[in-house]
């Protein structure tokens, strides 16, 4: 995330998001700038699929259904907009640790005191770990305290 901070910093973000006065170091200026490019990230990736789902696997014949509301699909898009900012906060926090040098990132295989085993373990525990939090999340939101 170093680089693409340092990248995003260099040529798009310093004239239009902030002063070119305030130092790259200062902790404000990177949680900005890591706010600006994940949701822009989000919102490139987010409008893309959407975008190819809805063409190619989206089956076009359940908008016929009684139960399939009137612009359901505009719903749903503009709803996912507007939660983009806030579904982002945990990620903005995990790369703004991570840009401040509290993070087990290597960048060679060589300097991690696990080697290989590491980087396997450290990924499939990540890929458990998101995949439990995503599950328990969306159960909680279904709690009839939660959801109408």
């Amino acid at each position: 995330m170093d680089l693409v901070l340092d990248a995003a910093d260099r040529h798009l973000l310093t004239p239009y998001v902030y002063p070119a006065g305030w130092p790259e170091e200062e902790p404000c200026r990177q949680l900005l700038s890591l706010f600006v490019i994940t949701n822009l990230g989000a919102l490139t990736l987010y409008l893309l699929f959407g975008t190819l789902s809805y063409y190619f696997i989206f089956d076009h014949e359940l908008k016929k259904h009684p139960q399939f509301l009137e612009n359901q699909a505009r719903r749903e898009i503009a709803y996912a907009l507007r939660s983009l900012p806030w579904i982002s906060v945990p990620t903005v926090a995990l790369f703004f640790a991570e840009v401040r040098g509290y993070s087990k990132l290597y960048d060679n295989i060589a300097d991690s005191p696990y080697g290989w085993s590491g980087v396997f373990l450290s990924m499939l525990s990540f890929l458990f770990f998101t995949d439990m939090g995503i599950y328990w999340i969306h159960r909680a939101l279904h709690h009839k305290l939660l959801y109408k």
